[in-house]
């Protein structure tokens, strides 16, 4: 590809060409909307409306109520809100100007786009968190993808998405009176997505078909579009499959092995069909995560098709060129590994005939020494070899990832696998409240300046004080409200477990330092290092005068029971003490949770066993927010963290043993408490205005903004990784 040209960037349209394959939508919408508003139908369509504060609030203004019951949803909102209320908004002359307004700039942002029908980049990855409305995701990877998105929908880059569309997502969860987590699902198909069957020319479905465990599988595709950027999402969920094929696509990461493994071929293999099918031809495929890493195949599996005198070595070798890696995952536990046996149970023979390749030399390529028949198939070694180039996340997940795969490039000096620091979308999780003090104090094109750090600085710094705090207390207290409203009451039991009270008016104060911790359970997050000194931490949750109180939200995976059993450790504490009141638990830990307690805590805190975070990117979130990061050396923070713009658990020495590092890294989270963060909220001027906390939230803002955004990320991608 030619170097990144903003001026020339060329990007999918939203409709097409006579002759060609394309997406397009002929279908009538469930309900007659009143003229006046019918601009909501087609907005309700493209997720452009959810990074922008104009674009929620038409759709929040027809009800607010029913727009928390139907979780964001503004297809859900149309067929739901009563005919009265649209009615009255029709005759709204200020509402009507302002959604007029909202769709005129969607419709010149999508019409911006060059009309060049070809994607030049392909980005195949197993989830999407495009917006909680969607639910196909289950935490950091699928954010970051659904970022990755919008970055490049804003960037004009010629980028198309390829998924999975689970039946099921993943689940729903509910804490049971004894603080044991427990799971339900949704099924998807019962509620009002915002996608589009994807069709021919002809308007008639495209289909695919993968062989899998003997039987062939019929593929669909469904289109969501992330503004300028088109999504498709593939389903096997058909009526000419069986009922067990009809389920390859049914939970996101449920199942065993074999599920995956065919989930991997749908999203790998078919998904390489399916752009051939619309006629799409990518110079390059971005396999984000090793899930996607069975594209490689089909891709060689083409060049053979074309060229009958190559061989598989040399199928590989071309195929090479097209193929990009980026892994997340920093120990090898982490990484897909399938038995030899169970990958040929679910490949067909005929299939690496077509390739001239033995299934032994399939085999090889995903082990890391390749002659140890012993060794099981992971998806990582065998997208390394399959990729020209390998990417971590981050400075020292690139360092980490090196040492980890080491072993497999043994003839050379350093091993080829680079890094792109994750970056988060800034509109989309920067709060409204401080893009409408942006819009007045710096100008509506302020999000411009985050790509250009020194300007973005001197922007920033000719807002005041007080308006920042001012913004933060407003968000603190939406947060506050927010939980109060999600706590649920329980009925009383054998165990008291947190929150479990009638008066949710007496849980949290907007007065006291407000620390959140959000993330996934599981042990190397270690949520449960905070409560190795119990009786220390309740000393600083019952402080009279400089109380600490804690928000917390996470799920642990169905299946670890480990992780299940640290949450119910947190969730069961019940002492005499402030706890009950200043500790809260959020319960099914989505996007919208995240978005209220990135913008509303003073401060996010982040405690994994060093090396283990690949790259972390709530934290980026809540500095975009002036909220303090209070996290180990690890992942992104190494790289965001000068002391002047939040605070460090520890350092970055090394230790013989986990338990070594977790007591040491134990004591240095309770003295930073203790003797750093506390001091410095509680820290007031006579008018009792935090100045010094202020200075450091504002330092987050300047510092971490521009340097952990996704358009940066993107562009490190399209200049350092995409381009040959």
């Amino acid at each position: 590809m030619e170097p990144y040209n903003p001026a020339a960037a060329r990007s999918l349209p939203d409709t097409g060409r006579e002759g060609t394959a394309y997406f397009r939508n002929d279908f009538e919408f469930f309900r007659t909307l009143p003229e006046e508003l019918s601009a909501l139908d087609r907005l309700s369509r493209n997720f452009y409306w959810s990074w922008h504060p104009e674009g929620v609030e038409l759709f929040r203004e027809l009800d607010p109520d029913l727009w928390i019951e139907c979780e964001q949803s503004p297809r859900t909102m149309l067929r739901n809100t009563s005919d009265l209320r649209l009615w009255q908004q029709a005759a709204d002359r200020e509402y009507v100007e302002k959604l007029n307004a909202f769709a005129a700039r969607f419709d010149e942002y999508i019409s911006a786009a060059n009309a060049d029908t070809n994607a030049k980049i392909a980005y195949l990855c197993a989830e999407y968190g495009v917006h909680n409305s969607l639910p196909n995701y289950s935490g950091g990877l699928g954010i970051l993808a659904g970022d990755h998105l919008k970055s490049s929908s804003d960037l004009n880059v010629p980028l198309v998405a390829v998924g999975l569309l689970y039946r099921f997502g993943y689940f729903r969860q509910d804490i049971s009176h004894d603080g044991w987590q427990e799971e339900h699902y949704n099924d998807v198909f019962e509620t009002d997505l915002a996608l589009t069957p994807v069709v021919d020319a002809s308007n008639e479905r495209v289909f695919v078909n993968v062989h899998i465990r003997g039987r062939v599988v019929k593929i669909q595709a469904w289109l969501a579009k992330v503004g300028r950027i088109p999504l498709l999402l593939l389903d096997t969920n058909l009526a000419e499959n069986t009922e067990t094929d009809r389920y390859i696509t049914g939970h996101l990461y449920g199942g065993d092995s074999e599920t995956r493994i065919v989930q991997e071929k749908v999203l790998g293999i078919g998904g390489v069909r399916m752009l051939r099918k619309l006629g799409i031809a990518p110079e390059v495929f971005h396999l984000n995560e090793g899930h996607a890493a069975f594209s490689t195949l089909e891709l060689a599996h083409e060049f053979i098709e074309k060229n009958p005198d190559a061989d598989f070595a040399s199928a590989i070798s071309a195929i090479r060129e097209q193929c990009v890696f980026t892994t997340h995952t920093p120990v090898a536990a982490g990484n897909d590994v399938f038995s030899p046996q169970l990958l040929m149970e679910c490949f067909s023979a005929d299939y690496f005939a077509a390739m001239k390749a033995e299934k032994e030399d399939f085999i090889r390529l995903g082990r890391v020494d390749p002659t140890d028949e012993t060794e099981p198939f992971g998806m990582t070694p065998f997208a390394l070899r399959m990729c020209r180039t390998a990417n971590g996340v981050s400075e020292k997940h690139g360092e980490v990832s090196r040492g980890l795969w080491r072993e497999m490039f043994p003839g050379l000096d350093e091993v080829p696998i680079t890094h792109v620091t994750n970056g988060v979308h800034v509109p989309t999780w920067i709060a409204s409240a401080f893009q409408r003090l942006y819009d007045e104090k710096i100008g509506k094109g302020w999000h411009e300046l985050t790509r250009d750090a020194d300007a973005w600085a001197n922007a920033v710094n000719n807002i005041s004080d007080s308006d920042i705090w001012t913004t933060h207390r407003t968000l603190k207290n939406l947060l506050i409200a927010f939980m109060r409203e999600r706590t649920r009451r329980k009925d009383t039991g054998e165990r008291d477990t947190i929150n479990e009270r009638s008066d949710t008016s007496r849980l949290c104060s907007p007065d006291v330092l407000t620390i959140g911790f959000a993330r996934r359970v599981a042990q190397y997050k270690r949520w449960n290092l905070l409560l190795t000194d119990l009786e220390r931490l309740l000393r600083l949750v019952d402080n009279a005068e400089r109380p600490v109180q804690f928000i917390f939200a996470g799920k642990a995976h169905p299946q670890d029971r480990t992780a299940k059993q640290i949450l119910q450790q947190l969730m069961s504490i019940n002492h005499d003490s402030d706890w009950q009141d200043r500790a809260v638990f959020i319960e099914d830990y989505d996007q919208e949770v995240a978005r209220y307690m990135v913008q509303g805590v003073d401060v996010w805190m982040n405690v994994p066993r060093r090396p283990h975070e690949a790259s972390g990117t709530s934290g980026m979130k809540a500095a975009m927010n002036g909220i303090l990061n209070f996290s180990t050396l690890d992942g992104w923070w190494i790289e965001g963290y000068d002391e002047t713009n939040g605070f460090a658990v520890g350092d970055m020495r090394d230790f013989e043993s986990d338990a070594e590092i977790d007591a040491i890294e134990a004591e240095a989270l309770y003295s930073a408490l203790e003797n750093e963060l506390v001091p410095r909220f509680y820290d007031r001027d006579e008018n009792g205005f935090p100045a010094k906390w202020v200075a450091m939230m504002r330092n987050s803002i300047t510092t971490l903004t521009p340097m952990f955004s996704s358009d940066r990320m993107v562009r490190d991608y399209l200049e350092r990784i995409y381009t040959d």
